[in-house]
Order: structure tokens, then sequence, then C-alpha cells
């Protein structure tokens, strides 16, 4: 008997030790699947940075499993999936690309429910959530920022759902408070985020078209006019809304006529 037990403590110190190894290791590659994350924007050919991304994204799924509470591992996948949601999928495919962007969100949440106030506050309505979500500081970002992107991008493509609509004061509690703690974050993405909700309702409900132009204007400004995605806000949400041909037209020339490698 007494063998019996001694076999079973050593199992389980093995097990445990194993899996404080898995953990030093993922912990080890976090960089390297950084750097690889990094390299997928400077891809100039558009079907091997999908592949890869697809690829990647069940690889860090894969480390996950190994290091579930792993933050950077969770930020990645957040990032990864709404990226390739956005990029690849949401023009042919929209029920898919709505998976995604929920996949993103919730891997997101999953940090920021790993705070209980954070947790009990989302299930006791909106000021609640405001009271927590406002004492967040600047190491909050990065979750706030995804959940929020994701639960856009997963909005925009169900409007016509009520219960989607239901999430639109969380979203932008989440980017109102990114704005005011780090609007830089991810090349001022938020920025976007901020300017096509201004610029897509209509004046009766509270949307501002030229606040909205001010909005892609400081992202470009931000940015030196690097980052593309903001002459495609621009077009879509404000030079489209407004019937500026001329503008939509020379945002879509920008966006065509830039190097690949712009942002490098």
């Amino acid at each position: 008997m007494h063998k019996i037990n001694h076999l079973i403590l050593l199992i389980a110190v093995f097990s445990f030790s194993a899996c404080n190894i898995n953990q030093m290791v993922i912990r080890q590659m976090e960089p390297i699947l950084l750097q690889s994350s990094n390299a997928l924007y400077e891809e100039s050919d558009l079907q091997l940075a999908e592949q890869a991304l697809a690829a990647n994204l069940k690889l860090v799924e894969g480390l996950l499993k190994n290091d579930p509470e792993n933050e950077e591992l969770l930020l990645l996948l957040a990032q990864g999936y709404a990226g390739y949601a956005l990029g690849f999928v949401e023009d042919v495919d929209p029920q898919r690309a709505k998976v995604f962007y929920l996949r993103a969100r919730e891997y997101a949440l999953h940090i920021l429910q790993k705070d209980k106030a954070f947790y009990n506050a989302e299930n006791a309505g909106l000021e609640a959530l405001t009271q927590i979500v406002n004492s967040y500081g600047a190491e909050k970002v990065p979750p706030l920022f995804w959940a929020g992107f994701a639960g856009a991008g997963y909005l925009n493509l169900d409007l016509g759902n009520p219960m989607a609509l239901m999430d639109l004061p969380k979203i932008q509690l989440f980017m109102d408070r990114v704005e005011a703690l780090e609007p830089s974050f991810y090349y001022g993405a938020v920025y976007l985020y901020q300017g096509s909700v201004l610029g897509m309702k209509p004046v009766i409900m509270g949307g501002n078209p030229a606040k909205a132009k001010e909005y892609f204007e400081k992202n470009l400004e931000l940015n030196q006019q690097k980052f593309l995605l903001a002459y495609i806000y621009m077009a879509k949400y404000y030079a489209a809304k407004t019937l500026d041909e001329e503008l939509f037209d020379q945002c879509l020339n920008k966006v065509e006529t830039a190097p690949l490698d712009i942002l490098t």
C-alpha cells in the first residue's frame, strides 16, 4: 500500500512538473509568435498571408490548451481571429466571419473576466460595468480594444438582429475607455471605430459626418498617412455617406497606389 501511494505521488509530481515545463516552453515561444504575427503584415502575397494566419491561429490555440490563462496567447488569438475575419472572410462569407469575430471577442473577454469585479458587473448592468471599466488603467487597453473591435465587427454583420444591437453600449464603453487611455493603440484604430459609428448613424440618431471625418483624419495624422485602413473607412463611412465622389475616389486611389511595405 505504501508503494502504491508513493507511485501515485510520483505520478502527481511528474504531471505537475510536466505542466510547468510546458508552460515555460510556451512562454519562451511568445516573442517568436509575436514576431511571426508582425511578419504577416509585411507579406505581399495575400493568399500566402491568409494560409499562414489560419495555420498560426490553430498553432496558438493548441499552445493555449497547455497554458489556458496565458494572456499573450489570448490576445494573439483575439487579434488574429478579428484580423482574419476582417481581412479575408467578411467580404466573401459574412456568416463565417461572424463566427470568427465572436471567437475573437471571447478570447479578449476571457482576460477581462478573470477580474471578478468585471465578471460580476457584466451581469449587473451597464452602470455597474461602466464603473469597473472606467477604473481600469492602460494595462487593460489590449483586451478592451480587441473585445470592442471584434464585437463591433460582429455587430456590423448582424445589424438586423435586435439581440446583437444590445451589445452596442458595451462596445462603445470599451472603445471610449481605450480612446481615453491610449488612443494610439494598434495604429489608432479606435479612431476608425469612432468615426465609422458617427458616419454610419443617421443624424437624427446621433450621427455626425463632420465629426466622423475628424476621427479619420486623426488616424491619418497619427500614422503619417500610412495606415491604409483609414482611407477605406473614410471612403465608406464619410465620402459615400455625404456623396463626396471626389474624396471617395481619392481615398481608394491612395490605397491602390500605396507600396505594399508602406507600414514597415
